[in-house]
């Protein structure tokens, strides 16, 4: 069945397509306890909100999350953004030859493409406690490496998006430490490579990449606090030196830069500070893309809540 893309939705739009179901949620109206559902359906191209008001109870059982399902309903405005009213949706019965991967966002590379350019990263390293710490890193997580994203909702919400995220990361910091001599590159990339990976323990995602919830420890401790608690255990057990181990965990523990963001500290080696601004700059780079993909020549993007709620602006510019 063709289906329209999610990106090519404009309001007044009639929907009826095959799409995902990401994630829903069963609600009742504020003011007269009417059941309803609030959704996100996604296909390759993203995702929007959708409602289907006057639910029954039925529909706990007949919908189900990462399904397909067939949906009829029309585009609207919503506070800025664009929403579908549902009108009809039901679970595609016959799933069977269908590659639900064909209807999820997914980094531009494939999983498996990028471990490997991570790893000559790691090979080129001549330190060989960096090299041994951030290989077993990646070793001990290869298979969830496969499909984790970076964040729940913000940027590199997508599958593969850790791994797209840390390589577009050790790219610009290969190309920043040719202008930046002084810094030591491999430290850099080691604290590349680990800065995000108990993220891997704060969220729970599925195999296409969807983050339902944060887990438990996530919420208590953060991917920060418990990446510092990691770095020590693999340290102690790899026999690292307590000089490597600490300096990772200060790249660790310093990279949101700011209290009210996880960082309890600021960054106070060079090493530090760049990855910090590495971490940042690859952040915003994604969500100001992302929001110029859907955004016409001569236009301002939504309000972006990651960019401080800022819109940006898409020039006519060859």
């Amino acid at each position: 069945m063709d289906c329209l893309r999610i990106k090519d939705f404009n309001q007044g739009m009639r929907i009826d397509g095959i799409y995902l179901i990401k994630s829903l949620d069963f609600k009742t109206t504020n003011s007269n306890n009417k059941k309803y559902i609030d959704l996100y359906l996604c296909d390759k191209t993203g995702e929007i909100n959708a409602k289907f008001w006057d639910a029954k109870d039925e529909d706990k059982d007949r919908l189900k999350e990462s399904f397909l399902a067939k949906v009829s309903g029309v585009v609207l405005a919503w506070q800025g953004s664009l929403q579908l009213k549902i009108d009809s949706i039901s679970n595609l019965e016959d799933m069977e030859g269908i590659d639900l991967e064909e209807y999820v966002q997914c980094a531009p590379y494939r999983s498996e493409d990028m471990v490997d350019a991570i790893y000559e990263y790691i090979n080129s390293m001549k330190n060989k406690e960096l090299k041994d710490i951030t290989s077993y890193f990646i070793e001990e997580n290869k298979e969830k490496l496969m499909y984790y994203p970076a964040a729940k909702k913000n940027h590199h919400a997508l599958r593969g998006g850790l791994l797209y995220h840390t390589l577009t990361m050790l790219k610009s910091g290969e190309a920043l430490s040719s202008i930046y001599t002084f810094l030591n590159k491999e430290l850099l990339y080691a604290g590349i490579i680990l800065h995000d990976m108990c993220k891997m323990d704060e969220m729970d995602s599925n195999t296409l990449g969807f983050v339902k919830e944060y887990s438990v420890q996530g919420q208590l401790l953060g991917h920060i606090s418990l990446g510092v608690g990691k770095i020590e255990y693999v340290g102690e057990s790899l026999g690292i030196s307590k000089e490597i181990t600490m300096l990772l965990k200060h790249m660790v523990l310093s990279h949101h830069y700011e209290p009210e963001y996880g960082s309890p500290i600021k960054p106070m080696i060079p090493e530090a500070e760049m990855l910090h601004y590495l971490d940042i700059m690859d952040a915003r780079m994604y969500d100001m893309e992302k929001a110029l993909k859907s955004t016409s020549v001569g236009d301002f993007s939504e309000r972006i809540w990651s960019l401080e709620n800022r819109k940006v602006y898409k020039p006519n510019l060859e």
